[in-house]
């Protein structure tokens, strides 16, 4: 794969299915989301490291060079001013359910991702907005998905929470990103 294309769910499914990762691929994204969101640093380049998977065997230095550019690609996504940020979560043609736990994947990833990237400190110094917001997500984490027959009704209120996850992960991403610049450039 070239150095300058862009990364995909099937890149991800791929390494995980060949690293033998127990993670699906809306969780994978979700713990990266959570862990560059919260301001975690990569101890030596390794998403993997980082995001405390162990693989076996390890990502050959092509994957391991895919993860690279999926870090690099999603700090820019998350940082983008046209809010283009989308976490990876199964299409509107996949079956509802497999919707939901997609979901539900995702937020888990999100709130363990940025628990492993953040500090006590960090923590203490949230907002109520986003505290709130992580609430919300560990709420969607555990839900079991219950549908019943109104299946447009719950297709409307996943899209809802989508764009909630969606829109919190970006809030969460711009309220940690405020902490992490420096105070001024003046020099003295």
């Amino acid at each position: 794969m070239p150095a300058n294309t862009t990364v995909d769910p099937e890149d991800i499914a791929e390494l995980i299915g060949r690293c033998k990762l127990a993670t699906s691929v809306s969780e994978f994204h979700g713990s990266l989301v959570g862990y560059i969101s919260a301001g975690g640093s990569f101890p030596g380049d390794s998403v993997l490291d980082a995001l405390k998977l162990e693989p076996d065997p390890a990502p050959n230095a092509d994957e391991q060079g895919m993860l690279t550019r999926l870090r690099h690609q999603t700090e820019t996504w998350l940082a983008d001013t046209e809010l283009s940020f989308m976490p990876w979560v199964p299409d509107e043609e996949a079956p509802l359910h497999e919707r939901v736990e997609g979901l539900a994947d995702w937020t888990r990833g999100f709130l363990g991702g940025f628990g492993l990237g953040g500090s006590a400190e960090t923590a203490k110094a949230l907002s109520a907005d986003a505290r709130e917001i992580l609430r919300d997500m560990a709420t969607i984490a555990s839900t079991e998905a219950e549908l019943d027959e109104d299946v447009e009704g719950d297709e409307a209120s996943l899209t809802e929470l989508e764009e909630y996850v969606r829109v919190g992960a970006l809030t969460l991403h711009a309220e940690m990103a405020k902490r992490q610049e420096p105070a001024g450039d003046t020099l003295h």
